[in-house]
């Protein structure tokens, strides 16, 4: 599980803050959707739950499998070994081969030689990489380069799963096989998924937080939302509570 503690985040080239006081858990075998418009800082909070910056007030804290808590500021060293990354756009190396790039990423995630090839064949398998293991990452389609950034996120085999808008591009059937594979995955992992596309929160998640200006406007189940929103439906109330800004 992952807890976000009236965590603020401002930078010293802007003024103001990017996020402002904001309070969330990802719950363990759960999908937590965080919605908000381009811009309204789900990426700054996603790269501050991974530990790539910290946090300017409040705290984040995992909990670790044993049930050892730490925050990402005490020891930032801990969170890539707790949590799998997915980002908008893969950054995977274009000119490597499948196959080669796991296990290129099960060996920077420190899993011992041994049992490299068995951390390998799991998420292969997870994600339907079979076919590919001997194509190189360029030659292959964004739905499967997608694919293949769920598999090194997940190498390591982590309790938490970070995605940075993981349907963003695609085609519909690749949509489809995204979303099968987000539910199979968060049936053993606490995940957090970060969209502005209204209809993937309401496909996946049991839990929806609203992010606007930095700052969450609601929080609870579309129902939940929409009722407290004074509104029918959940993309009326998106648009009440962003100010109608641009998706």
């Amino acid at each position: 599980m992952i807890e976000l503690n009236s965590f603020s985040k401002s930078y010293k080239v802007k003024n103001g803050f990017a996020v402002k006081d904001v309070s969330l858990k990802i719950k363990d075998g759960e999908i937590t959707g965080l919605l908000g418009p381009n811009g309204s800082g789900k990426t700054t909070l996603i790269k501050a739950v991974c530990g790539f910056h910290f946090p300017t007030e409040g705290n984040i804290t995992i909990t670790a499998p044993d049930q050892t808590r730490f925050t990402t500021d005490e020891n930032p060293e801990l969170c890539m070994k707790y949590i799998g990354y997915v980002p908008e756009i893969p950054l995977l190396p274009k000119d490597m081969l499948v196959s080669e790039f796991l296990r290129y990423a099960a060996e920077a995630h420190g899993i011992p030689e041994e049992k490299i090839e068995e951390a390998c064949s799991l998420v292969i398998k997870e994600c339907t990489l079979e076919k590919f293991l001997n194509k190189k990452i360029r030659t292959l389609s964004k739905g499967q380069q997608q694919r293949v950034s769920f598999a090194q996120a997940i190498i390591h085999n982590p309790p938490n799963l970070i995605l940075d808008e993981p349907v963003s591009g695609l085609d519909p059937a690749q949509i489809i096989q995204m979303r099968e594979l987000i539910q199979r995955l968060a049936k053993t992992k606490a995940v957090l998924m970060s969209t502005h596309i209204l209809q993937e929160v309401r496909s996946l998640c049991s839990d929806i937080y609203i992010l606007s200006s930095g700052h969450i406007t609601a929080q609870g189940t579309e129902e939940e939302i929409s009722k407290s929103a004074g509104t029918k439906t959940l993309e009326e109330a998106f648009i009440k509570l962003t100010q109608g800004e641009a998706l």
